[in-house]
């Protein structure tokens, strides 16, 4: 337990941002997860409109210092990598 009432408000602050951040950390991961569900199913447009998505959850986490920015772009570089070899081995239609 904390001795001074300094690190016991500091304690209470901690918590509230660890409520936040854990928030927005779980809206991050299940973005993510939906691009690769999509992907693995298949479904270009839907792995289309998730992506854009789970990229502005990514970079709205970044800007509020949750996760760090090189995370972020890693983590949007995977997910591109794979939505690209996606993309390049579906068939082309009306083309």
């Amino acid at each position: 337990m904390p001795v001074t009432k300094s690190v016991e408000r500091e304690m209470r602050t901690a918590d509230r941002r660890q409520v936040r951040n854990k928030a927005v950390d779980t809206l991050t991961k299940t973005e993510v997860k939906k691009v690769n569900k999509a992907m693995s199913s298949g479904d270009i447009e839907t792995a289309k409109g998730n992506l854009a998505a789970a990229i502005s959850v990514l970079d709205k986490a970044v800007e509020k210092k949750i996760i760090h920015k090189n995370n972020a772009a890693r983590k949007k570089s995977r997910i591109m990598k794979k939505f690209n070899a996606l993309k390049a081995t579906a068939k082309p239609e009306n083309k």
